[in-house]
């Protein structure tokens, strides 16, 4: 049996990536109808991105609330397969989408327009990111749990790509560099690549029936 302690850390781990979730969730809604509205690419692949992190989040939430509940080894392992290879093959559909928005940006020269409500949700993110990141990694090194830390780091690599994003609008704005935001969408897609073989590999690698690691 789980110790009541660990039980209670997984239980504040979920609660964290349940507020990922719904914050996720709203940072999709505003970037991608902002992003769509003024035809920023940039704002649309960080929008996609979002997707691809409320899913990460959504699985975690699957899997602690399932090692928290005590089900079997074998069924955590099980769970945490699922949620990678489903992560791996988000990513790779994220990174079709944000090379096909970018390359017609670049094809049409299209401008895009200011969006206060897409540079509003921008800047909460930069103040919101951290915080669910420190979290995750604090839960994640209390319970030893690797995918509680790795999931932290994504969060943080996120912050990393709003402000790439929020630089590509400011070019954009005011020095009239209309090319600057398609390219501000471009250097996502090395990340989200990088995640998606990353999360294969590491789906691959899961073996049902070694004991749970995190």
């Amino acid at each position: 049996m789980r110790s009541d302690r660990r039980t209670q850390l997984l239980r504040r781990g979920r609660n964290v990536e349940c507020a990922s979730l719904v914050y996720n969730i709203i940072e999709v809604a505003v970037s991608l109808t902002a992003g769509f509205a003024t035809g920023s690419s940039a704002l649309i692949s960080w929008g996609v991105d979002s997707i691809v992190e409320g899913n990460s989040a959504a699985f975690m939430v699957w899997r602690l609330h399932g090692e928290a509940a005590g089900i079997s080894e074998r069924e955590v392992l099980k769970r945490k397969k699922t949620a990678l290879g489903v992560l791996s093959a988000a990513f790779s559909i994220a990174v079709v989408f944000i090379l096909y928005e970018a390359i017609s940006k670049f094809i049409s020269g299209e401008t895009a327009s200011l969006s206060w409500w897409g540079i509003g949700i921008l800047l909460v993110s930069l103040v919101v990111n951290p915080l669910l990141a420190w979290g995750k990694y604090r839960y994640g090194k209390l319970t030893d749990s690797p995918t509680l830390k790795y999931d932290a780091i994504d969060t943080i690599i996120c912050e990393y790509q709003t402000i790439v994003v929020l630089v590509g609008i400011a070019f954009v704005q005011w020095k009239g560099w209309w090319w600057a935001d398609p390219v501000a969408a471009l250097l996502i897609v090395p990340y989200v690549a990088w995640e998606a073989f990353h999360a294969g590999r590491d789906a691959y690698q899961v073996d049902l029936d070694a004991s749970v690691s995190g």
